[in-house]
């Protein structure tokens, strides 16, 4: 049985998710922290249940989102996990976050590319990769179908969805990665764990959010 703990970190209160399971086995995904203190908050849960991290996963590679690798990396000696196409943000993150008076280390360059349909194991457990490009070209969702987890990065939200008005956003990929990738492989009873903003549920999302509906996005 996987154990989801959630932190919201940094100034944009990105959420990130640190999932473990009955080994004490863990994985890290979408480390945003920004700051010493979050760095104590990571650790001090770490240690607290004895856990042994070993892999850092990457939802998609905006700086938000990855701040904290540096930290995670050099503190478990774990790899980090991204899809390709999103390497390149990785490159720049260090130069966005000064952008927001935010200092860190250079995510490390040195990853291990994540693909559709690839089964990231830990401990007893499995996360499925689900590439759903529209936030940014290599945006990808982990989904525990037995345990009824999907962590969606800034793809899907509660009620919302990732923006695509930034350079490597694509509209028509986000409509088809939430129409027709996320509405045809998440079952209705999955909990939603978003990069930002409240949980949620597939079932919610499929009675309330405009943005599973193909119809919305032929009016963007």
């Amino acid at each position: 049985m996987i154990t989801l703990k959630q932190f919201y970190l940094n100034e944009l209160r990105e959420c990130c998710y640190i999932l473990s399971d009955q080994s004490g086995e863990c994985v890290i995904i979408d480390a945003g922290i920004s700051s010493k203190s979050e760095q104590e908050r990571i650790v001090k849960y770490v240690c607290s249940n004895n856990l042994k991290p070993v892999k850092l996963l990457c939802t998609h590679g905006h700086f938000d989102h990855v701040m904290g690798n540096a930290f995670i990396v050099a503190t478990y000696n774990i790899p980090t996990y991204i899809h390709s196409k999103d390497k390149e943000l990785l490159g720049v993150a260090k130069r966005t976050s000064a952008m927001f008076g935010i200092d860190v280390d250079d995510p490390p360059a040195q990853t291990i590319d994540l693909a559709d349909g690839d089964e990231i194991t830990f401990g007893k457990s499995s996360l499925k990769v689900i590439c759903t490009p529209g936030h940014t070209w290599g945006s990808v969702c982990f989904y525990a179908p037995d345990e009824n987890i999907c962590i969606t990065g800034d793809t899907l939200f509660a009620g919302n969805c990732g923006r695509t008005d930034l350079p490597e956003g694509d509209n028509k990929a986000m409509c088809n990665s939430l129409t027709n990738i996320l509405v045809g492989t998440i079952k209705p009873e999955c909990n939603i764990y978003a990069g930002h903003g409240p949980n949620s549920t597939m079932k919610d999302e499929l009675a309330h959010n405009p943005y599973l509906r193909a119809s919305t996005w032929l009016n963007w």
